[in-house]
């Protein structure tokens, strides 16, 4: 398909309070947030600094007041293929979005570079924006975006799962040449061969069983399961008991801990893709009377939102960690300092959330939002697009370095 611009994880206790009439149904919780608390005592490692929260909360409001930042502000990113309105599942775009959207998740992780800030790191040379005949080199998060994208445009139907599924229709050397990178990279790009068995694991999941071999079947498989009344907290217990490598957790300290950020991940894209025009219209995922209860879902623990909670002054860092950051020490996956990162960044932004909520502000108090909103500042602030002002801040000290696949 060519494409132009677009116009064992657990179950949830579910707990019930017998009143009157009629009996009150409780909403499962999200484990992640008492896994990120937990985690967090038990590390003392990081540390979030309340004050800072406040102050932070406050500037973010201040910025989202002048420029309205809202679910629709994903329509607005020039790399992304926008689905059709209003919502239409037969429209060929509808389910090519979706399926977009659905191996982006699934290969969102590790962009991190040995070269960052040079010009020889790994990168996706492509159009800066679908409308546009003008060319760059995107890196990180964006290299994956481009990569796809510009398959799409060399007729290669990469986000389709029957395709990338098939190591007969899609060999090993096609997915090499999707990724190939820019002339002037030196590297390759990270965890290939994990990508690609992902690919074909998740490829496969979707087209050998009821999901009838697209994200959007699944959608549909999800609805008829919970009677059209699923939540995005739903949907994510969904997505991480079809596909075993979504399941980002762990034992840590004799219990199993969640951080499940690339299922969450998915599911906010989700919702924030086809979140409609008219905030009262039911969103056509989430059509129940809940709707999507998007607050239930935490921010996406990965190594860029760490950086500016940091830089905001948020989370604290011993010598030691500081250390290690600035000398490009990789931290394992599942050691301490790591996974107290991680559970520091979801804590802290939970008690944004909160203090937004305090505040009583206008804005949509969701930790997807506030995570979007981090990460797009981080972006900006990396390439010297942006500089906060009215705020103390600590100097931005590198991302942590953590080979995994879970983000």
């Amino acid at each position: 398909m060519t494409f132009s611009m677009p116009s064992t994880s657990p179950v949830f206790d579910e707990k019930h309070i017998q009143e009157p009439v009629p009996p009150v149904k409780m909403h499962p919780t999200n484990p992640v947030v008492s896994s990120a608390e937990f985690v967090l005592e038990q590390t003392n490692i990081v540390k979030i600094n309340d004050d800072a929260v406040k102050k932070a909360t406050q500037y973010i409001l201040k910025q989202v007041s002048s420029e309205p930042y809202t679910p629709r502000t994903w329509r607005t990113h020039p790399l992304h293929i926008c689905p059709p309105e209003p919502y239409d599942p037969d429209d060929i775009l509808t389910g090519a979005c979706l399926n977009w959207i659905f191996l982006i998740s699934s290969l969102n992780f590790s962009f991190w570079s040995e070269k960052e800030g040079q010009l020889d790191r790994y990168g996706i040379e492509w159009r800066t924006s679908w409308s546009s005949e003008a060319t760059t080199v995107h890196t990180g998060y964006w290299s994956l975006v481009a990569a796809l994208n510009r398959a799409l445009e060399e007729g290669i139907p990469i986000i389709d799962p029957r395709f990338y599924s098939s190591e007969t229709l899609c060999p090993d050397s096609l997915i090499a040449h999707v990724f190939r990178a820019a002339p002037q990279s030196a590297e390759s790009m990270p965890l290939f061969n994990e990508r690609l068995a992902i690919m074909r694991e998740v490829g496969t999941i979707l087209c050998n069983s009821e999901f009838g071999g697209s994200y959007l079947g699944f959608l549909q498989a999800f609805q008829g399961r919970y009677d059209n009344q699923g939540t995005a907290l739903d949907l994510v217990q969904f997505v991480t008991d079809s596909f075993p490598s979504f399941r980002d957790d762990r034992m840590f300290n004799g219990r199993r801990v969640y951080f499940w950020k690339r299922p969450q991940i998915l599911v906010a894209e989700t919702w924030a893709a086809f979140y409609p025009e008219n905030p009262y219209t039911p969103h056509p995922i989430f059509p129940g009377l809940d709707g999507a209860r998007i607050s239930a879902l935490t921010m996406f623990a990965d190594y860029r939102v760490p950086q500016i909670l940091h830089h905001l002054r948020i989370l604290t860092y011993p010598p030691s960690l500081k250390h290690e950051l600035c000398t490009g020490t990789q931290l394992r996956a599942g050691s301490r300092e790591e996974m107290s990162l991680r559970a520091a960044s979801i804590v802290a932004v939970e008690r944004m959330r909160s203090e937004m909520m305090r505040c009583g502000s206008g804005w949509e108090a969701s930790c997807v939002l506030i995570d979007f909103y981090l990460w797009d500042l981080a972006k900006k602030l990396q390439g010297g697009e942006e500089c906060l002002e009215g705020i103390e801040t600590e100097h931005i000290l590198p991302v942590h370095r953590t080979r995994s696949i879970w983000y």
